[in-house]
């Protein structure tokens, strides 16, 4: 694999960094061993993007993602799936049941290094695209429902980013999901002071202080469910039980839409 550290975009790395130092631990709750090959790979030090409460956040939103995405594609298990601004995760070998179709989407940039460290599987595929633009959506191949997957991208949007985004994948998918990541307009006003994002040039943009505040963006979808990530950090530490208890409010949510 010949990757450099300019090669991976900084927030990327804070992921990247976690997902690795987790699946190195005694009783790792998840194991991503394609991000440790990175990680080894690249033989920088990346501990400052690996603080514990982003580690929680991270390993919490990893474990949410996948049990929401097995849920459905349990109810639809033909799905056409994509994980739109990827980088560099692999959530497909996750939640693979044989049937569903994956693409693996982010801009070309990003794929072109993505492609050093995968390649094309049967029902997995990589393909250049933008959240903001409907190129990428033409030629995917029709199922009854789509899965859309967007974590750790739409909190760098600002307002009119997210429409044009929620709007695009109406027009483009008659029926479908988004498994969103949202965030407090809180966090928006104050990146420097996020324990990992802060030792980037990342800038977080529009945040809300409830999902259905996206309804009004685009009036075609609906609100399924929204869960706080304190959910499931607040099993594993007292930090993360104090952090959810007096500051309910602050933490990133994973919500569902349906349209």
């Amino acid at each position: 694999m010949d990757l450099k550290i300019g090669d991976i975009q900084e927030t990327a790395l804070i992921t990247l960094a976690i997902r690795a130092s987790e699946t190195d631990r005694p009783n790792a709750r998840i194991k991503d061993f394609k991000a440790k090959e990175i990680i080894d790979t690249l033989g920088v030090d990346v501990s400052q993007y690996d603080p514990f409460m982003s580690h929680e956040g991270v390993v919490a939103r990893t474990i949410m993602y996948s049990n929401q995405l097995q849920e459905l594609i349990k109810q639809y298990p033909d799905a056409l799936c994509i994980n739109l601004g990827c980088g560099f995760d692999d959530k497909f070998v996750q939640v693979d049941n044989g049937e569903i179709v994956w693409y693996d989407v982010d801009l070309p940039d990003i794929m072109s290094v993505r492609r050093k460290i995968y390649q094309d599987r049967e029902r997995c595929i990589m393909r250049d695209g933008s959240a903001l633009e409907s190129d990428w959506t033409k030629g995917l191949p029709k199922r009854s429902t789509t899965i859309v997957v967007m974590e750790g991208v739409l909190e760098y949007f600002t307002k009119e980013q997210v429409t044009t985004c929620l709007n695009m994948l109406c027009d483009s998918f008659e029926h479908g999901f988004l498994l969103a990541e949202l965030h407090h307009p809180i966090l928006g006003k104050n990146t420097q002071h996020h324990d990992a994002v802060k030792h980037t040039n990342a800038q977080f943009h529009w945040g809300t202080k409830s999902g259905k505040e996206y309804l009004d963006l685009e009036p075609r979808m609906s609100l399924v469910s929204e869960r706080s990530y304190n959910e499931e950090m607040r099993k594993y530490s007292i930090r993360a039980k104090l952090f959810a208890f007096f500051l309910p409010f602050l933490n990133n949510r994973l919500a569902v839409y349906k349209w």
